[in-house]
């Protein structure tokens, strides 16, 4: 029999309904609260990041590739997609998918209003079915016209300032000498919350954009590449800037906006601090509570050692005693956290302001390596706190322990 698992077992036994009982509940609540709130908050982490980023991979792909030039306007020079450059993105293995697409500056024109928008044409390549997420209304522009189509979906926001709808046609004033116009309808409105994409882009025909500019049909604003892994994007650029043409520039989404993705690495942040401060206060609780274990059983150390065990046998039976605690609350703490966690994913229970946060619930992203991970830190951390209180049991004199009351 182990000894030490023994006694420590008697412990926790003897200890329920006693003060020491209390205190060892309250380790247990300390760090399955912890752990419950840590959980929380990377699930909340992982969840709110991917929805920003799927919300910017809805619109712009993980590589632009276009032509390379000073000018910041938001039209691109033209680039010809011919054979070669789609055979160099095909044998690539890291890129999943492509689409051609450009962009122009233009003028939406009502009775009562002019708003300006940019206007990016894609063609039957656009993922349309990862983009419906964000349609509140309507469906996705036909793209499959013989000529070009002249349906489009624009956002809630410019169609509200508009005062315009499902059905409705608007006139659109391409900026360009001379000018040009055409008359528009419109079969989608989306919402993403973005306020880059929402204040002045809208989705229409690639064809169009290429008859306005007198482009034939093997010129593109640009082609937006789509990786198999984000976490590889330096690597797939690098790749492809010296694989392409040197008057082609290949620019990162992370880049081209990188004001939202500064703001998402300042996240990880404010979770790197709230992992610190709990992983604090729960070591600093269970070291409190082993200091009180050993006071209360000051007489039963002085008799052990009066018996002859070691002082290593004795710190054992208390480790043991505070892995038991720690244990618990480890469970408690996953079973309150991903319990909250399924809750919150299933049934949006808590929702948010989606002018300020982008969104209009909380987003949650089980993640199990990270849930992992956060057990074996905890229990690694807090267990080596525990070698901080069972220091004083070497220190303990048999004799004044016996008559320690």
């Amino acid at each position: 029999m182990n000894l030490p698992f023994f006694i420590s077992k008697r412990i926790a036994k003897e200890a329920s309904g006693s003060f020491s009982g209390i205190i060892n509940r309250i380790a247990v609540v300390s760090i399955g609260v912890g752990l419950a709130v840590l959980i929380l908050a990377f699930m909340v982490l992982y969840g709110f990041k991917k929805e920003i980023k799927d919300k910017i991979y809805s619109f712009s792909g993980h590589l632009i590739i276009s032509k390379y030039t000073l000018s910041t306007s938001f039209e691109e020079s033209s680039i010809t997609v011919d054979d070669s450059l789609i055979r160099s993105l095909n044998i690539y293995p890291m890129i999943s998918r492509f689409q051609p697409y450009a962009m122009k500056a233009a003028l939406l024109k009502t009775e009562e209003e002019v708003q300006g928008v940019i206007i990016k044409g894609v063609d039957e390549s656009f993922d349309t079915t990862g983009f419906q997420k964000h349609m509140v209304k309507g469906r996705f522009p036909n793209l499959s016209a013989e000529k070009y189509s002249t349906e489009v979906a624009m956002s809630k926001r410019v169609s509200n300032y508009l005062e315009l709808g499902i059905g409705d046609e608007v006139l659109i004033y391409f900026v360009q000498n001379p000018p040009r116009f055409r008359r528009l309808q419109i079969t989608g409105i989306y919402e993403t919350g973005l306020e880059e994409f929402d204040e002045k882009i809208i989705l229409g025909d690639l064809d169009l954009i290429r008859r306005i500019n007198n482009w034939p049909d093997s010129l593109a604003g640009g082609i937006e590449v789509f990786l198999n892994d984000t976490d590889r994007l330096e690597e797939a650029a690098d790749h492809l800037f010296h694989a392409l043409d040197i008057d082609l520039y290949v620019d990162k989404v992370t880049d081209r906006y990188i004001q939202i993705f500064d703001w998402l690495n300042l996240l990880n942040r404010n979770v790197v601090v709230l992992l610190t401060i709990i992983l604090f206060v729960s070591g600093t609780s269970i070291i409190s509570i082993l200091l009180i274990l050993i006071m209360e059983r000051t007489q039963m150390i002085g008799v052990l050692k009066s018996l002859g065990s070691p002082n290593k046998l004795i710190r054992q039976i208390f480790i043991l005693n505070g892995i038991q605690l720690i244990l618990r609350g480890l469970f408690w703490g996953n079973v309150i956290g991903l319990g909250l966690g399924l809750l919150q994913s299933y049934y949006k229970i808590i929702p948010l302001d989606a002018a300020n946060y982008y969104m209009s619930h909380v987003p949650i992203q089980i993640d199990i390596p990270t849930i992992i991970g956060l057990n074996m830190l905890v229990l690694t951390l807090i267990g080596v706190t525990l070698l901080i209180p069972v220091a004083i049991i070497s220190r303990i004199r048999p004799l004044k322990a016996i008559r320690f009351d």
